[in-house]
């Protein structure tokens, strides 16, 4: 799949039939992207799972804050990587040895691996790169971003 544009319908598709997110990358720090995008999604419906060694064990919005992807306890549609470009293929890696793939794998802005693109893709895998969920849903479905 070309990267450079995405079809409002995928993106569409993909933000409807998700239901559990987990958000890599996640902070605690309310200035920072990730924690306002995960705000984001909670309040739109989304089951969100935050991934970050580093908080691993606390709480995070209400939401258990778990190490790595393999230690989040459900199977998720979504894995939306707030890592530089360079990390982000160690992710896209990660969540192919789960035993149940995601559907889609989302970088966000400023976030492309094109190699890690293919692989995903080669496992049947979604990829959307460089755009965020948070301004995607609204301006395809109306209402606010963070």
């Amino acid at each position: 799949m070309a990267h450079d544009h995405y079809d409002d319908d995928l993106i569409r598709r993909v933000l409807t039939e998700t239901r559990t997110i987990a958000l890599i990358g996640a902070s605690n720090n309310p200035a920072r992207p990730s924690h306002g995008v995960m705000a984001y999604l909670i309040d739109a419906g989304y089951a969100l799972y935050p991934v970050n060694p580093g908080l691993a064990g606390q709480t995070l919005l209400g939401r258990d804050v778990f190490a790595t992807l393999a230690d989040v306890p459900v199977p998720v549609d979504m894995v939306d990587v707030f890592r530089n470009s360079e990390a982000a293929g160690a992710v896209v890696d990660e969540a192919l040895a789960l035993p149940a793939l995601p559907k889609v794998i989302w970088m966000q802005l400023g976030v492309r691996n094109d190699a890690a693109a293919r692989r995903a893709e080669a496992k049947g895998v979604t990829v959307i790169m460089n755009r965020c969920p948070a301004i995607e849903r609204p301006r395809l479905f109306g209402g606010s971003h963070p």
